[in-house]
């Protein structure tokens, strides 16, 4: 059904409400900065160890949820392992200046180390995952603590196959 007859079978305010819904949410997301790297080969070395694996998990993705509720912003909730080539890829790409300022404006991050799937496996329950299907796993949730990204939690888990501004790309879909 083209627009034009939907507005006249449901009137204007209704056929622009169907047609917002049906919109995917990438076409209300944030623009991705242009990353200046273009291979992830270009990465500066050693690449970083993100994930503490003597964090207190719990305090730490409490506090995340706290500092984006104040400030606005989705938390980032990183689930990996420092034995992950793609998890370090990744930490050392949102490190990157021109990509870190876009990770600074609209997340909170927080690491979470899983060790062999066998560590803080409490943190993906709580959103209703149960199993990784592999990392790094990223849990993108809102200020009110609802999981935005069921859909794409594994998109990540060959980071290092991707291109930095794919993965750039894939940051920018939930912020608004």
């Amino acid at each position: 059904m083209t627009p034009r007859l939907l507005a006249a079978r449901l009137g204007l305010a209704a056929a622009f409400a169907v047609l917002i819904a049906a919109a995917p949410m990438s076409a209300f997301a944030a623009k991705a900065p242009t990353v200046a790297l273009k291979s992830l080969a270009d990465l500066p070395t050693p690449l970083p160890y993100p994930y503490d694996e003597k964090a207190d998990a719990e305090a730490d993705v409490a506090a995340a949820i706290k500092k984006a509720k104040a400030a606005r912003k989705l938390v980032l909730i990183d689930l990996g392992g420092n034995w992950c080539g793609d998890c370090r890829v990744f930490a050392g790409m949102i490190e990157q200046p021109d990509l870190k300022a876009f990770v600074d404006k609209h997340y909170e991050v927080v690491t979470v180390n899983v060790g062999r799937y066998d560590h803080n496996m409490q943190i993906p329950a709580r959103y209703g995952i149960n199993k990784l299907n592999g990392v790094p796993t990223f849990l993108v949730v809102d200020t009110k603590g609802k999981l935005v990204n069921p859909n794409a939690l594994f998109a990540l888990t060959d980071a290092r196959h991707m291109t930095p501004q794919s993965l750039a790309d894939w940051l920018a879909q939930w912020p608004k």
